[in-house]
């Protein structure tokens, strides 16, 4: 008993300092987390698919604390209305709306009714709005803060309703916006045209966004024809960082003397997860932390604005660890410099040179059994396979291609972050959002 005391006693003090130098980074960098000052901009950053096995990964490939670490503040609970395990447009819908609905559904109830988002209420309130995101700006995450649909796969019908609605539009999916996707009696518009006559300044590349004046209070910036490319991929592109489309949308958006509300969305650390591709994960999760580093930057410099940071669901299952050993090797993956995808369309009609384009692109000299793993792989998982073997390597598992139900971490900064404390839920997101902008809200 005395050793058990004593034991406690030892944890105690040590969860005291900890927390100290948790609360003196935080109280160092801007305004403190218990501040009840009005929030005059809000920058809602979500890591798609980011759960805590992320963050730990994440850690171990950096070689040190993530920006993330000290903004630390809650957990969140990610289940949809019909389901434990969430896709990412019934749990966006919950995050921007503060309903519930079904898997699926972009900012509709269950019964198809049209609920309110925390976008639109800014937007009332005489804010400025933008989103951004490295998959199409009409996926699920960012469509659910600006349109209402039944199904998240309505691609096109969400484009006609982000159009001249949102101030700053910056991602993926120029498709959408074209008249070839467009059906019904839409089928001949131009959106881009359209957005350009409208006052919109229009970039298509990282060149034209880069060029952008710090007047143009109205963006569209569409950078890919579907999702733009992974951050280990980039560098085959022209194609900006979203650390780049962050610090655009945070100039444009913050000429607005009544304030703004932005959503920045790390799409693709999701995409990873689901084809179990470790390096591409991580590499996604510095790209997203880059631009958490823009946010904290503006908000450390305005004292008015709360930052914060919720992955929607966690993908993949991702351990720590694994393969029956005590071992984690994360930091491998920094020799990693393509995605599976790109590594399988490198190999040639027999996968004779499998051994080779590995060891290019990830340093990792093949065993004589995992070559064979790669050529005996059906077309179609040949990169999964590649995934798994170097996800072995670095000991990061894998329990599914798909979703998973656990909770989530939340990470806040600025005035009112200590309001997403605690264990959450995910409706409970916009609710307080609104009550740290005091601005209406309520569906």
């Amino acid at each position: 008993m005395k050793l058990f005391k004593g034991f406690a006693a030892t944890a105690l003090c040590t969860a005291m300092i900890v927390s100290g130098v948790a609360y003196s980074q935080q109280a160092d960098a801007g305004p403190p987390g218990h501040s009840k000052a009005k929030v005059e901009n809000v920058i809602f950053m979500i890591p798609d698919g980011y759960s805590t096995s992320f963050a730990t990964n994440y850690r171990i490939f950096k070689g040190e604390d993530t920006v993330l670490d000290s903004m630390l503040v809650g957990m969140m609970k990610t289940n949809s209305a019909d389901n434990w395990v969430t896709d990412s447009a019934a749990a966006g819908t919950a995050m921007a709306t503060g309903v519930k609905t079904n898997n699926g559904m972009i900012s509709v109830t269950p019964d198809g009714e049209t609920v309110e988002t925390i976008l639109e209420a800014a937007s009332d309130a005489g804010k400025s709005t933008g989103l951004v995101a490295t998959s199409t700006i009409t996926h699920a995450t960012p469509a659910v803060f600006a349109s209402h649909v039944q199904s998240r796969g309505s691609e096109t019908d969400i484009a006609l309703q982000l159009v001249n609605e949102i101030d700053v539009l910056l991602g993926g999916g120029k498709a959408n916006f074209l008249p070839s996707s467009l059906g019904g009696n839409q089928a001949e518009r131009n959106l881009l045209e359209e957005s350009l006559a409208d006052g919109y300044a229009v970039a298509e590349n990282r060149n034209e966004l880069l060029a952008l004046s710090k007047k143009d209070k109205k963006v569209l910036g569409l950078f890919a024809d579907d999702g733009m490319a992974p951050e280990l991929d980039r560098d085959q592109t022209n194609e900006p960082s979203l650390a780049e489309m962050t610090d655009t949308a945070l100039q444009s958006l913050s000429s607005n003397k009544k304030g703004f509300f932005l959503m920045v969305e790390g799409s693709q650390i999701d995409w990873a997860g689901h084809a179990n591709d470790a390096a591409w994960a991580m590499k996604d999760s510095e790209a997203f932390e880059e631009a958490v580093e823009e946010a904290l930057a503006f908000a450390k410099k305005d004292k008015k604005t709360l930052v914060i940071v919720a992955g929607d669901h966690d993908t993949g299952g991702m351990s720590v660890g694994g393969y029956g050993e005590y071992l984690a090797k994360a930091d491998i993956l920094h020799d990693v410099t393509a995605t599976g995808d790109f590594m399988a369309a490198e190999l040639n009609s027999d996968r004779s040179n499998v051994k080779a384009v590995i060891k290019e692109f990830t340093n990792l000299d093949l065993t004589d059994e995992e070559a064979e793993r790669i050529k005996k792989a059906p077309e179609n998982s040949t990169a999964l396979t590649i995934n798994q073997i170097v996800s072995e390597r670095a000991y990061v598992g894998w329990s599914t291609t798909a979703h998973t139900g656990v909770d989530v971490p939340i990470y806040a900064y600025g005035p009112n972050s200590s309001t997403f404390s605690g264990l959450l839920d995910n409706t409970d997101m916009p609710k307080r959002i609104a009550e740290a902008m005091k601005i209406e809200f309520g569906n």
